[in-house]
Formats: C-alpha cells, sequence, structure tokens
C-alpha cells in the first residue's frame, strides 16, 4: 500500500499557517486545561476504588505507547509504510487513553507529592521536570507529524519526526519511572 493512500485530502488544502494555527491553538489550549487542572484546582476527593487504580492504569497506556512508538520506528525504518502508520495511530490512541485517564484522576485526586528522601529526590524531580516541560512540546509535535504525514507533506514529516519520535518516547518511558518511584518512595 503506498504513502498516498492514507492522505486527506482536506489537509492538503490547508496552507501551512492554518494549519500551525490550529495546532497551535489546541497545543495550547490543552496544556492551560493542564494547568488550571494541575495547579489552580483542588482535587475533588471523590471516594472510589477505581481512583487509586489509574496511576497503574495511566502507567500501563504509557509503557503501551512507548511500545507501540518502537514498533512504529521498526516498521518505517522497513519501510513498512502501512504498518508504521497503524502502530503510529495506535500510540495515538494509547496516549490519549492516558490522557483521559490522566485527567479523570487529577480530577477527582488531585496531587500526588514524592515521599523520598535523600539523594533520589533530586533524580525524581529531575525527571518529573523533564517529563513535564517535555510533554508540553510533545503535544505540537506529535500534531505537527501528523497533519504533514496525512496531507502528505512527506520530507517535511520526516524531518519533523525526527525530534517527534525520540521526544514521544521519552515522555511516555518516563511517565512510567515516575509511576515507579511514586510507588516505590510512597509505598
Amino acid at each position: 500500500m503506498n504513502s498516498l493512500s492514507y492522505e486527506i485530502s482536506a489537509l492538503k488544502s490547508w496552507s501551512g499557517r492554518k494549519a500551525f494555527a490550529v495546532i497551535a491553538t489546541a497545543s495550547v489550549g490543552v496544556l492551560a486545561f493542564l494547568f488550571w487542572l494541575l495547579y489552580l484546582k483542588p482535587g475533588i476527593h471523590f471516594a472510589s476504588s477505581l481512583i487509586p487504580m489509574l496511576p497503574a492504569l495511566n502507567a500501563t497506556f504509557n509503557a503501551i505507547s512507548a511500545i507501540l512508538l518502537i514498533c512504529a520506528y521498526v516498521a518505517i525504518r522497513r519501510r513498512k509504510i502501512a504498518a508504521h502508520m497503524q502502530f503510529i495511530f495506535a500510540a495515538l490512541g494509547s496516549s490519549t487513553m492516558f490522557f483521559i485517564s490522566y485527567v479523570v484522576y487529577h480530577t477527582f485526586h488531585g496531587d500526588t507529592k514524592f515521599a523520598g528522601t535523600g539523594g533520589i529526590r533530586p533524580v525524581y524531580f529531575l525527571i518529573l521536570i523533564s517529563h513535564i516541560l517535555l510533554s508540553a512540546v510533545v503535544v505540537p509535535l506529535i500534531l505537527t507529524s501528523l497533519y504533514l504525514a496525512l496531507s502528505g507533506k512527506l520530507a517535511t514529516h520526516r524531518r519533523v519526526s525526527r525530534f517527534t519520535f525520540p521526544i514521544w518516547l521519552y515522555v511516555s518511558a518516563t511517565g512510567v519511572a515516575i509511576f515507579v518511584m511514586l510507588k516505590v518512595y510512597n509505598g
């Protein structure tokens, strides 16, 4: 199957300026919502046996995204475009499920403080801060890479995806690492 079968004709008619305005607006909206959710809105502290399970589910979605991204990378290196696209859309789906679960958890639980002390504390915060900053960067990168691929701008897609892939993979993997560190040090 050739790559042209994945193009969306409506996206091909968009100017780069229009596409990037939509991507920037969506990205800023997501980031503003998350900032409000995490730093301004207190948790509701809803009593449910499901809410405490969500961090493990979030880590699972992040792990699945990381595995799917690696599979997508392997597929494209082997020039298996259909498989690459399937893996990318599956990773996007897994990351979206993570986002929904993350929002539900933080809506009802609020923030989780790290209880670790000593040398692990700066390591945790280094991972957390890099994870947060790169999460903000990866949202527009993912949307841009997707737009470029689906609009048939494959040369530019390849250039942008050289940044998108490692950042998205890092964010997914560090999401799992943060969960593990919180589980180990917070009991």
